[in-house]
């Protein structure tokens, strides 16, 4: 393991944080295409139901569900890569106690 693995995995770690933060302010810019779109959809939807003058409830939910998908996508994302900097950790803690254990210093 060196150094330059886990600041690499530490600045991942600090993006999808960031990204989580911004979903769930309600902002736009970190999520993928498909998210976008279903987004998109469901607004021009309702939008489309009140304009109409029936009430926009289904279209809510799609945007409420595309929006916990988002969530979910980047908290799963969080989840792995935390888990992959403790492996990290603990392979540099095996190697060095390998070392110190092997013999003279």
């Amino acid at each position: 393991m060196g150094n330059s693995e886990l600041r690499r995995l530490e600045r991942e770690i600090e993006k999808t944080s960031k990204k989580l933060e911004a979903v769930q302010r309600g902002e736009w810019w970190p999520l993928n295409s498909r998210e976008r779109r279903a987004i998109a959809g469901a607004l021009v939807g309702g939008s489309y139901q009140v304009a109409r003058g029936r009430s926009a409830g289904r279209a809510d939910q799609r945007l409420e569900t595309a929006g916990t998908a988002a969530q979910m996508r980047l908290t799963a994302e969080l989840t792995a890569l935390h888990g992959e900097r403790q492996r990290l950790i603990t392979e540099a803690a095996r190697a060095k106690a390998k070392k110190k254990a092997s013999g003279w210093f």
